[in-house]
């Protein structure tokens, strides 16, 4: 049981890495081309997976700032009234 444990984590990363590799945007991903980092973490077992963690991943301060919801809060809106 106790060789097991460490398997199941291994294989849990792999397969959550390989997701947020294929939902990542292109343009975002760091580095490689998004296929390339999928195809590391799928043959590279845990060294892809923690290189694209490190490496790959797009950082959280490349997020472009979402539009405006509502008219109140445009500013080009309230700029026209």
């Amino acid at each position: 049981m106790g060789r097991v444990i460490p398997i199941l984590i291994l294989i849990a990363l792999i397969i959550y890495s390989a997701v947020v590799v294929v939902q990542s945007d292109s343009e975002r991903v760091r580095y490689l081309p998004k296929s390339v980092w999928l195809l590391a973490v799928l043959v590279l077992p845990g060294l892809g997976a923690v290189c694209w963690w490190i490496f790959g991943r797009p950082l959280l301060t490349d997020v472009p700032p979402s539009p405006p919801t509502a008219p109140d809060d445009d500013p080009d809106f309230l700029r026209s009234l």
